[in-house]
């Protein structure tokens, strides 16, 4: 376990969540804790809130026990959403575009609808 180093910013699955803290796997192979003070800087009343079981995340490294291959872990102070969203850029035209295209795609469902209905 001489990999893992205090400080060290490393890629976890969340396995488990329990009211005093949430669990997660590191390389398939070692275990640790993100204990629910170092979830927010701020008051944490549900962990849900800020994890999911089986989102992947990065933790900082409190800890290292290398008797039982755990590590003491922390999202307080660091970005630890791995897979960042990105918002949807808005468009000047709002809704112009679906607009000028209505009548058109209105006539040809009315259509194809009277062409099924005199079979």
């Amino acid at each position: 376990m001489a990999e893992y180093r205090t400080g060290s910013i490393v890629k976890c699955q969340v396995t488990g969540i329990e009211k005093y803290g949430a669990f997660v796997n590191i390389d398939g192979i070692y275990s640790g804790l993100i204990h629910i003070s170092e979830i927010s800087n701020g008051f944490v009343k549900d962990i849900n809130d800020f994890l999911q079981i089986g989102e992947i995340i990065y933790t900082q490294i409190l800890d290292v026990d290398e008797e039982n291959n755990r590590l003491k872990l922390s999202i307080k102070n660091i970005n630890y959403k791995s897979n960042t969203k990105s918002k949807v850029k808005e468009s000047r035209l709002g809704f112009l575009p679906l607009k000028n295209h209505l009548n058109t795609w209105i006539s040809e469902k009315l259509s194809e609808i009277n062409k099924n209905n005199q079979k």
